[in-house]
């Protein structure tokens, strides 16, 4: 932009350096060299380039802004005192306890709208925001800035391969290349071509400046919006440190505050009080949107036989026809997952992100900033690989749903690769999440519509193979709850059954009742949150509990009951995996894994 003051710029930049040290010296830790290396790139991004709304960050023009490299967040505290979003004061309660700005970013600051600091992670999420903007119609850029670090990371080649194969020119990656990470030199240094190379042969448009010119970097981001077809990535050459002799370029700077923070402020030229006039986005009109209409769930009969992942898939394509901000996303498996039920009756709102699970649940979370509903889903298994993505979105308690089919040793024959038997424990842990389990086709058509409307993390568990429908149709089933099936004043214990297991819990009962033995069923279907109440009421009546899960002993079903009952201390059994599988039918993966019907008669006499 040939209107801008190189000047002015070049102060900014020097403002923005002098804040990042002043910010880490006040709280005495920090990143103000990763900070410094980047403040002539983002001078320029936002007195140029960036349109945003600071009064009004819910824009739906407002371009996206996605620190990468959150580590940097001194740079980028700095860059809202400079905008006016916040005052000096705040600027240096920086890593301070009921501080706002936190040692990485987090959406606690309106104008973040995704946790950051777990590298290689920007990137992927921005794809998604990115398809956001081409699936609503609107005008807006997506920057991301990351490191040259971050490069390493499979994740940023994954998201690189995505947005070259889509064509999206509305995504800009600035990558901060100052040739140093934490303990040494990164792996290409300033070799700004091998990352060309890469970037290139994903058919992005690459660009390569010293980071430290404004003139240079004016023309990239200009180049970058004006370009049709394929995203840009920027490679600038800059300086870890720039500006401080001290730390400038210097190896074992990484991660900590100047050891002279005014003698760095002096160096620097002092302190400034500059403002940047952010422009304000064009009214680009209202985000596309598709129409809603009824929900109409499918119905399934009594006794009929249909695997909890068919409903799902029936169900998300009813769902996508009452709510058109309903979206779908595929790990390639939407055959299994039965997603494809959508897919054929919505293909505009179903995106397939193919074997790459991390770029998977990151462009979940890139659409969920746009305000759409994204259910991803592949193997629960296979989830494992995004398990740095999940956590993530918890922090930035970002309200996605994920849905893992294939779980468990009931899959039969295809071997242990192929079953999800961490996915509980995994789940259960992240920040604010909730943990579904249904059992039966009617159960998780309920569920998966209950699911649109949550906040957090959801995750819904589904079986492969054929089960019996024990909910006549229309019963709701809300978070938090369970059903009593088998209850007697008679009762001696409780079996407390999720999914595949609670149809082996009712053979169990019915063997047992046959021999005069009485035992309650629990089908806990919200394993997070879970019953208390419930579990309370059978620990109190019965003593005995007996928890059946197809999945490993840790962190799943069974330890989700003995926390909510530990303290009244009942005898509590659980029967999980416990060993390695191998290929088998599903009925004898059960018996050898011994959670079948026979193995749970057989605890029973042992408890009683």
């Amino acid at each position: 932009m040939a209107d801008l003051d190189l000047q002015f710029l070049g102060e900014l930049a020097a403002q923005l350096r002098v804040d990042s040290v002043r910010a880490a010296a006040a709280a005495g830790s920090g990143h103000p060299t990763s900070s410094m290396s980047a403040a002539d790139l983002m001078a320029v991004l936002f007195a140029g380039h960036l349109r945003y709304d600071f009064a009004d960050p819910a824009n739906p023009a407002n371009d996206h802004l996605i620190f990468s490299k959150g580590h940097a967040s001194p740079l980028l505290y700095s860059l809202y005192k400079a905008a006016g979003a916040i005052s000096d004061e705040e600027l240096l309660s920086f890593r301070k306890r009921g501080s706002r700005l936190e040692g990485h970013p987090t959406p606690r600051l309106p104008w973040v709208e995704v946790a950051t600091g777990s590298l290689g992670q920007g990137l992927p999420v921005g794809v998604g925001v990115a398809l956001a903007g081409r699936l609503e119609r609107m005008p807006y850029q997506v920057w991301v800035l990351c490191g040259d670090s971050e490069l390493a990371e499979g994740s940023v080649w994954e998201a690189a391969e995505h947005a070259g194969s889509e064509g999206l020119s509305n995504l800009t990656l600035v990558v901060d290349v100052n040739r140093l990470g934490q303990r040494g030199p990164t792996r290409h240094g300033w070799d700004l071509g091998a990352y060309a190379r890469r970037f290139g042969a994903f058919g992005w448009h690459t660009v390569e400046v010293d980071g430290h010119d404004p003139g240079q970097i004016d023309y990239a981001l200009g180049d970058a919006r004006s370009t049709r077809r394929r995203p840009t990535v920027i490679l600038a050459k800059t300086r870890k440190g720039e500006g401080v002799l001290e730390v400038e370029n210097r190896e074992g700077a990484h991660g900590k505050a100047l050891k002279e923070p005014d003698l760095a402020v002096e160096e620097l030229g002092g302190r400034r009080d500059l403002r940047v006039e952010v422009r304000k986005p064009d009214n680009g009109g209202d985000p596309y949107r598709f129409p809603d209409g009824e929900l109409r769930l499918p119905e399934y009969e009594l006794g009929a036989r249909v695997a909890t992942r068919t409903a799902y898939g029936e169900a998300l394509a009813a769902l996508g026809a009452a709510r058109g901000d309903v979206v779908a996303l595929d790990g390639e498996v939407a055959d299994s997952t039965k997603a494809e039920a959508f897919a054929q009756r919505f293909p505009e709102r179903f995106f397939e992100m193919y074997i790459a699970e991390q770029q998977l649940v990151a462009a979940a979370e890139g659409l969920r900033i746009r305000g759409w509903i994204p259910y991803a889903a592949t193997f629960a298994a296979f989830l494992t690989r995004a398990h740095d993505f999940i956590r993530m979105a918890g922090v930035s308690q970002s309200s996605i749903r994920l849905v893992g089919s294939h779980a468990g040793v009931s899959i039969g024959e295809d071997g242990p690769s192929q079953m999800g038997l961490e996915d509980l424990a995994m789940m259960r842990a992240v920040y604010g999440s909730t943990v579904l389990y249904p059992c039966d086709a009617n159960q998780t058509a309920a569920l998966t519509a209950e699911m649109a409307d949550l906040f957090g993390v959801a995750y819904l568990r589904t079986t492969r193979g054929d089960t019996p429908v024990v909910y006549p149709p229309g019963e709701r089933f809300h978070v938090g709850g369970s059903r009593v099936l088998r209850h007697s004043p008679a009762d001696r214990a409780t079996i407390v059954a999720a999914g595949i297991t609670v149809h082996e819990a009712l053979a169990a009962h019915e063997t047992l009742a046959g021999e005069g033995i009485h035992v309650g069923v629990i089908d806990m279907y919200s394993v997070k949150p879970v019953d208390a109440a419930a579990l309370v009421e059978a620990a109190t009546t019965t003593g005995n509990l007996i928890t059946v899960e197809d999945h490993r002993p840790e962190g799943g079903l069974g330890d989700a009951v003995l926390d909510a009952v530990s303290e009244l201390g009942p005898r509590v059994v659980k029967l999980a995996v416990h060993g390695l599988p191998g290929s088998a039918t599903p009925q004898e993966q059960l018996a050898d894994a011994r959670i079948d019907r026979d193995a749970i008669v057989a605890a029973v006499k042992r408890l009683i």
